[in-house]
């Protein structure tokens, strides 16, 4: 399904914010990780951010995006504090892990053997 110029606005600003916002005020959010916002698509009205986020090294990555979930409030409130003179209602949050690296990785091994 095709974005919106509207949506992949919102998606962008949205994605530049939390990147900001977990590097400087969520840091110790994933002690010993590299967290990477990789992408942000926007529901058609707006009202929900699918994030989807990368974290170095993998390892039970899908136990720490659970954790992140959890936490979502704070990081919500930081995002809107952020966004509150460009967007009328801050989307909710939903924080998936990405791992496209993963994926990758595994089709460089087999392509070795």
């Amino acid at each position: 399904m095709e974005q919106s110029k509207r949506q992949l606005q919102v998606g962008n600003l949205v994605q530049k914010e939390l990147s900001h916002i977990i590097q400087h005020k969520f840091n110790g959010l994933v002690p010993g990780r590299l967290l990477t916002v990789t992408n942000v698509k926007m529901t058609p009205d707006l009202s929900i951010a699918r994030i989807s986020l990368s974290i170095f090294p993998s390892n039970d990555g899908e136990a720490i995006i659970k954790e992140i979930n959890k936490q979502v409030s704070p990081i919500r409130f930081e995002l809107g504090n952020a966004l509150r003179n460009n967007l009328k209602k801050i989307p909710e949050l939903v924080f998936y892990l990405d791992d496209s690296l993963d994926q990758s990785e595994k089709i460089d091994q087999l392509l070795k053997k």
